[in-house]
């Protein structure tokens, strides 16, 4: 009840374009963060937002977390689209998505493990939990994405879907390394594209790694580490809990910000005239347009590594938005061609309001 309370307010919170667009990118920068801190990343918050900022941002010795870092933001990015266009969750799906997360942009989907993996402490060795064996793996996966398809058929929650989701594909451990971001991804793609996205407003990452320790002992359902031995038929209820109440504390948290930042009443009627022009842009020109809360003008190369996309595909999208009449070209050489909004978008992320939601926000 608490997250459909959440869901519902935030539905009817009207915000700034550059509020939306700010609250959206930091949320974004936290769970990439967070997600990969999980993993044992080891930039910072901020080091990690220099590398999405710019992706020449090199950081001597952790050249492997600069990677994970933009591999997850584009998977995370990705997903979002994903959820916006209401693919389905397929096998193929998660295979691309686990290649976003590990391998980048252009990785073909990656097939399952052909071997035994397991997980160990890393200070004693000794063996925290061994996953099904690779021969198992194929028809585990099957099943999960079986049982997903049937369950939004049969109309469960979604909240209840993604957290079951999550725990089955890290107890399945289909591959040898990005079980676990891939599992967070996919959890964030079935909230998002259940209706349960919260306009991106939140973390969820955030919130596992805050608290490790208690993430991994909600996941660890039985106390013997074979999978053949109790987890495969483990009581789920004391994860689901965990998973339901974290979610509830995000949602509340996210309604929180949403509800510092909304448009007062008399200007509701403004506000609501003023999003007309936004809502015809597609998903893809509604993340590029975020990146004006930030800096005057973009470039392809920002494109690119905001979607994801191959600097071909990035200006092909360039050429298609101005002559849309969004995006004007601010630089015409060939070699630093730029681009900025057009007056009619330029007026919803004005430099007064983005250094007061900058400041606000990290207050």
């Amino acid at each position: 009840m608490e997250i459909e309370a959440a869901r519902e307010a935030i539905a009817r919170t009207h915000l700034p374009f550059a509020a939306q667009a700010e609250l959206r990118r930091r949320a974004r920068l936290r769970s990439t963060h967070f997600s990969t801190r999980i993993e044992g990343n080891r930039l910072t918050l901020a080091e990690t937002e220099q590398v999405i900022e710019n992706t020449r941002a090199r950081f001597h010795g952790r050249e492997r977390d600069v990677r994970e870092v933009q591999n997850y933001w584009r998977a995370l990015l990705r997903v979002e689209e994903w959820a916006d266009q209401k693919l389905p969750v397929t096998e193929e799906l998660i295979q691309r998505l686990h290649a976003l997360v590990e391998k980048g942009a252009r990785a073909k989907p990656t097939r399952y493990r052909d071997g035994q993996n397991v997980i160990r402490d890393l200070v004693s060795g000794a063996t925290i939990y061994l996953p099904p064996e690779a021969r198992d793996a194929p028809k585990l996966m099957r099943a999960l994405v079986a049982w997903i398809q049937d369950a939004e058929k049969q109309r469960l929650p979604a909240p209840l879907i993604a957290g079951l989701a999550h725990y089955q594909f890290v107890t399945i451990h289909p591959y040898y390394d990005g079980n676990g971001r891939t599992a967070r991804l996919l959890a964030t793609f079935i909230l998002q594209r259940g209706g349960y996205g919260l306009s991106g407003f939140f973390s969820l990452e955030e919130h596992h790694a805050r608290d490790l320790h208690v993430y991994y002992r909600a996941l660890a359902t039985h106390p013997h580490p074979n999978y053949y031995e109790g987890r495969a038929d483990a009581d789920l209820t004391g994860w689901v809990e965990y998973f339901i109440r974290t979610l509830a504390a995000v949602f509340t948290a996210a309604q929180k910000h949403a509800r510092e930042f909304a448009t007062p009443p008399k200007n509701r009627q403004r506000a609501i005239a003023d999003s007309a022009p936004l809502r015809r842009l597609d998903h893809r020109a509604r993340a590029v347009i975020a990146l004006f809360v930030a800096q005057e003008s973009i470039t392809s190369t920002d494109v690119a590594a905001t979607l994801g996309l191959s600097q071909r595909m990035a200006r092909n999208l360039l050429r298609d938005w101005v002559e849309q009449g969004w995006l004007i070209v601010a630089q015409p050489s060939n070699r630093k061609r730029a681009y900025t909004l057009s007056a009619m978008y330029r007026q919803f992320i004005g430099n007064a309001e983005r250094r007061r939601i900058s400041l606000a926000l990290d207050d």
